[in-house]
């Protein structure tokens, strides 16, 4: 089984996918999920208290500010914006690709795990995933 989600992102930061990729998974199987772009991530991030999120995007804009914070005077790709290297190198630094355990229909996740788009970029833009169901026997 394949598919593509499309999530509309307001600017950074991390939106939860859980929903929408558990109502599309069946049987038994691994899900490999693949982000199809240069400035975003995939993430499977604690989904119960949101101040997680609101710290991994502080944590990631402190150590990876602007291209107008002094200390990143030295990056050479700015004319997308001074969020666009900055948001390339945090996609360096995560995953792009995530592979997740389908059990009975069910995302084979941690009671408090949930799947995340993480926008690197200040402006909103939508962003594709790319879904992969490989079924198997038994995991």
């Amino acid at each position: 089984m394949q598919t593509e989600f499309t999530i509309a992102t307001q600017g950074a930061g991390l939106y939860e996918i859980t929903g929408d990729v558990a109502d599309w998974v069946r049987g038994d199987g691994l899900l490999t999920l693949f982000v199809r772009h240069t400035s975003a991530s995939l993430l499977v991030q604690e989904n119960a208290d949101p101040d997680v999120q609101v710290d991994l995007v502080a944590f990631f804009r402190r150590l990876v500010p602007p291209t107008t914070d002094p200390s990143m005077s030295y990056l050479t790709h700015t004319i997308e914006g001074p969020d666009d290297m900055p948001a390339h190198i945090k996609a360096a630094l995560l995953p792009v690709s995530l592979s997740i355990p389908v059990r009975n229909g069910r995302l084979a996740l941690g009671t408090w795990q949930g799947i995340y788009l993480f926008e690197h970029r200040d402006a909103p833009h939508r962003r594709q995933v790319a879904a992969l169901l490989m079924p198997v026997a038994a995991l």
